[in-house]
């Protein structure tokens, strides 16, 4: 076999014994990792009772009654019968388990199949189902299983059907108010034109989008199960004598608490030990099975990017230049982003400068890292994941990577504002849009309420929308697109900043929005005297917008220059090729030329130039050592052994 075949063969099979990215997450998460072992340990030690050496759980012994922990032949004692307390408990370990997992198995089962239903169907089907499910939840859950155990007889079998009646209506309803969000979802609608039967579009459509709800209910209400049915064995409802169980042993001991603690401490250590391990499970497994968590979701970022100490990050660097009159300059910026064990550079050593008044762009395709640089300067990348591990971010020559906090948020929105790519996430839907403009003028300006609602409806006007007084009382659904985006630009503009930084701010909108949102901008910024940072993976807007620009790919800046010195003569493969995708008007073709390939991984760049293995001119030496950014003419840069040639 070749070696490129062996090669391949590896890695198929490395593929097809990788584990499923869920439970990957699964065992990187030490809480759920922790709760799992727990759980684990129990229940083996439950399901070998009937392997070991124990005693028979209902064998008394009446001289040996109340017998201490780590007496001979009874490692934990004996209780008012003289029955062997481990015994008993591994066996009441084993059924408060199963009961707790059959019924939570069960209810779930009936609850979905509510919750689907009447979500699915909706109308009399949904009201009928739903005003059962209502008049269930309107008895208190512990009350309604009592009365239920009441109305079919002490016993163990009887106390599970009650746990399981009164837990239906909590999975009904989380399960139909997922399900509704995916009822209305187009798939839906295209599932039955394609004309699928319902139980079809039920099993193979609906239910899989609530299946991960519903997956994180059973594994949490496992642990409420045994707590119930422990609670009803212990008022004598549940398990009978002398059949063994956790509730019944802690409700027979509770009378021995002066004389013999042990007797009830015991199984109830061991209830709490189940609760805990099965809750830290329960929430591990929601970690795992939503992949919007799996970059740190359940983790609460800071108020600023974590970075590393300002010796760390300037390791390497240069000595500083003549910098400090400037409003931005980044000197080796370095940002990654942690995920188990995975490093992803997403940013890898960026410098730019910004001068006053000046707009520079920044270009390139999706995951170049050009947003995660932008978001850098203020310290607006999540942490955890995200770290700042080298460079500068110097604002008139003050490293803001290492500013105490309330001066970094003096600056954010004071001296240096953004206007982020979607103001329709970035806009508190529940807050009129006046107050939102005023919140930041009370935040830098420091003006009165009525005096900042004046300042933002005068913003309002100033970015040309239509009637502002009567605008800032809209909530952001009330209004178009490109309407939300000039709220966004007035909220940028509301301090008078020196720097306003615009992630693709008109990727969303249409083409004669999109015009109009230049124009602004690049008007504002001219009457105000305000440098432009500006992002955005459009040459052509950049071409129109942009005194200078620097390419990204692989989170570097790999060719930097004068706008239209890079437009006239490219010299970078990547640049050319960017340029290539841009459709010509008046073209007799029409065609436009795509780059081959996708861009890397940021946790797997290739050695040397990361573009390429997507360039056709790449040569050996492009895919050895590292590749410097280096001039290649007046105020010219590229990263490429031949820039030369271009």
């Amino acid at each position: 076999m070749s070696a490129p075949a062996a090669s391949l063969t590896v890695t198929r099979s490395a593929r097809r014994f990788a584990l499923p990215p869920a439970l990957t997450r699964l065992l990187h998460n030490r809480t759920a990792t922790a709760g799992a072992l727990l759980l684990a340990a129990v229940a083996l030690v439950a399901l070998l009772a009937p392997v070991l050496p124990l005693q028979p759980p209902d064998a008394s012994h009446l001289a040996l009654r109340l017998k201490p922990v780590l007496t001979p032949g009874h490692l934990l004692g004996t209780d008012q019968l003289g029955r062997d307390i481990l015994s008993r408990l591994l066996w009441g370990t084993r059924l408060s388990l199963a009961v707790g997992v059959f019924a939570a198995l069960m209810s779930s089962l009936l609850g979905s199949t509510i919750g689907l239903a009447a979500a699915y169907r909706g109308g009399l089907v949904d009201a009928a189902l739903m005003r059962g499910i209502d008049t269930l939840m309107a008895f208190p859950y512990l009350l309604l299983a009592l009365a239920i155990v009441a109305a079919l007889g002490p016993g163990l079998f009887n106390a599970m059907m009650a746990i399981i009646v009164v837990n239906v209506p909590f999975f009904a309803r989380g399960v139909r108010g997922a399900a509704l969000s995916v009822v209305r979802a187009d798939f839906m609608a295209a599932a039955r034109l394609c004309g699928l039967s319902d139980l079809r579009i039920v099993f193979g459509e609906l239910l899989p989008n609530v299946m991960p709800g519903i997956v994180i209910g059973v594994s949490t209400t496992v642990g409420w199960m045994i707590l119930e049915t422990a609670g009803l064995s212990f008022l004598g409802l549940g398990a009978q004598p002398p059949q063994a169980d956790l509730g019944g042993m802690l409700g027979e001991g509770r009378n021995l608490l002066q004389v013999a603690p042990h007797v009830a401490t015991i199984p109830g250590l061991v209830i709490l030990l189940l609760a805990i391990a099965i809750n830290l499970l329960g929430d591990g497994l929601r970690d795992a099975l939503d992949p919007k968590l799996k970059a740190g979701g359940t983790a609460r970022s800071r108020a600023r990017t974590d970075a590393a100490s300002g010796e760390e990050r300037r390791r390497g660097l240069p000595a500083p230049l003549a910098l400090a009159r400037l409003p931005l300059a980044l000197r080796g910026l370095r940002t990654e982003f942690r995920v188990g064990r995975s490093v992803y550079a997403a940013v890898g050593g960026v410098d730019i400068a910004v001068a006053r008044g000046e707009a520079v762009g920044i270009v390139g395709e999706s995951g170049s890292g050009k947003t995660v640089t932008a978001l850098s300067v203020l310290g607006l990348v999540a942490s955890p994941p995200g770290r700042i591990v080298g460079g500068e971010i110097l604002h008139h020559g003050e490293d803001l990577a290492e500013v105490p906090l309330r001066r970094l948020q003096d600056v954010r929105g004071g001296r240096i504002a953004c206007v982020f790519q979607d103001p329709g996430t970035s806009l508190n839907p529940l807050i009129p849009v006046g107050e939102q403009v005023a919140e930041v003028v009370r935040r830098h300006a420091g003006l009165g309420r009525r005096a900042a609602m004046a300042r933002a409806v005068s913003l309002l006007d100033a970015v040309m929308i239509p009637e502002p007084a009567e605008t800032a009382r809209r909530y952001p659904h009330e209004m178009s697109g490109g309407q939300r985006q000039r709220v966004g630009i007035a909220m940028a503009l509301a301090d008078d900043p020196e720097i306003i930084i615009a992630d693709e701010p008109t990727t969303a909108l249409d083409v004669t929005t999109q015009a109009k949102v230049l124009r602004l901008l690049n008007d504002l910024r001219r009457e105000r005297g305000s440098a432009l940072l500006f992002i955005s993976h459009d040459f052509g807007v950049i071409a129109s917008l942009c005194d200078r620009v620097h390419v990204m790919y692989g989170g570097r800046v790999v060719e930097s220059g004068p706008v239209a010195e890079v437009l006239r003569h490219p010299r970078h493969p990547y640049t050319r090729r960017l340029l290539a995708c841009v459709p010509a008007l008046g073209s007799r073709t029409g065609r436009v030329a795509p780059i081959p390939g996708l861009p890397p991984s940021t946790d797997a760049l290739p050695t040397g130039c990361a573009f390429a293995p997507r360039c056709d001119r790449a040569l050996p030496a492009c895919t050895s050592g590292d590749i410097a950014l280096r001039p290649v003419g007046p105020d010219r840069h590229a990263r490429c052994i031949r820039a030369d040639d271009e």
